[in-house]
């Protein structure tokens, strides 16, 4: 049925810092939700290869620590090129299995010379195709000494069945002019994206909900200290201060009306499923749509820069 779309949430732990071994994983829980007939499949923050635990262990900030530089490096080689095709074989899955895709990554991108790293949210669509990237607008405290800030271009919403799906990274589902955007642009599914933890998604997700009067998914990652690889550089000294649980998930889903479709889910791995009825946005626009006709364009009104930014620009 057109208006029913089946969502999965992989509240999933990466094979921290592993490029190739959290790219395996997720090729399995693609394999393991199409065989649920999940149509959109979505992964948690950075989940590709893993949220920089590191930073509030190591004193992140101290100037020139060697740990630090290693770390980073060690993250650069294992976070993502798309240019490179990195990514084809999670389209290729896409498109075998018809499923939408939303996946948090880390992105080396060769439009900002291939060195610095963005905390991206990409959409693969059902044919396979990469329809957006969108990079973190503001990296979150401490993040920042790793991330480095992006840009509007991957603020856009793509057409699934009836639905009209967009997303964003973590904090910046606390950002009203972000959000506005996706809306504005008839959003009515948002899917925001988390390291891990109920205490980001118990209260937020209902706001978003009720504010957009739309299907709000939240999706999160776990994360142990005994998961981590032993051959992590620098793994003892992260471990000297690091609680045992880092990221205890809290995937869940609110319904339009803001009531809760599936509570947040903490501690327990696995692809956790819902069938959506996009008739319920129907029902809560009736008396609220935040950019049709509960909104006055004439007084208040958003402009949005999506140019992709980029250091240089050649001219032959």
């Amino acid at each position: 049925m057109e208006n029913e779309l089946k969502v999965a949430m992989a509240q999933l732990s990466p094979v921290w810092l592993d490029k190739a071994a959290t790219l395996d994983k997720i090729k399995t829980a693609i394999e393991a939700a199409a065989k649920e007939k999940a149509e959109l499949l979505i992964f948690g923050e950075a989940y590709l290869p893993g949220y920089p635990f590191w930073l509030a262990y190591t004193d992140g900030a101290a100037w020139d620590l060697k740990v630090n530089k290693e770390l980073h490096a060690h993250y650069a080689r294992n976070s993502i090129q798309i240019e490179a095709g990195e990514l084809d074989e999670v389209c290729q899955l896409a498109k075998k299995h018809n499923m939408a895709i939303y996946l948090g990554m880390m992105e080396r991108p060769k439009d900002r010379g291939g060195h610095s790293l963005y905390c991206s949210l990409v959409y693969i669509n059902e044919t396979g195709e990469i329809k957006s990237v969108h990079r973190k607008l503001q990296p979150t405290y401490d993040e920042r000494l790793t991330w480095a800030p992006g840009d509007g271009h991957g603020l856009r919403v793509h057409s699934l069945k009836q639905f009209t799906v967009g997303g964003l990274n973590c904090w910046e589902n606390w950002m009203p002019l972000p959000r506005a955007t996706l809306y504005g642009q008839g959003e009515n599914l948002h899917v925001a994206v988390w390291p891990g933890g109920v205490h980001n998604t118990k209260d937020i997700t209902r706001f978003i909900a009720r504010e957009s009067r739309s299907f709000v998914i939240s999706v999160s990652s776990l994360m142990h200290t005994s998961d981590f690889p032993k051959d992590t550089p620098h793994l003892e000294k992260i471990l000297e201060k690091a609680p045992e649980v880092l990221a205890d998930g809290g995937s869940c889903i609110a319904g339009p009306d803001g009531e809760w479709l599936v509570e947040p889910i903490a501690n327990k791995e696995g692809i956790f499923y819902k069938t959506l009825d996009f008739n319920r946005v129907y029902e809560e626009r009736q008396n609220f749509d935040p950019v049709g006709h509960y909104s006055r364009p004439d007084v208040t009104k958003l402009t949005v820069n999506r140019e992709r930014q980029t250091t240089v620009g050649f001219k032959e």
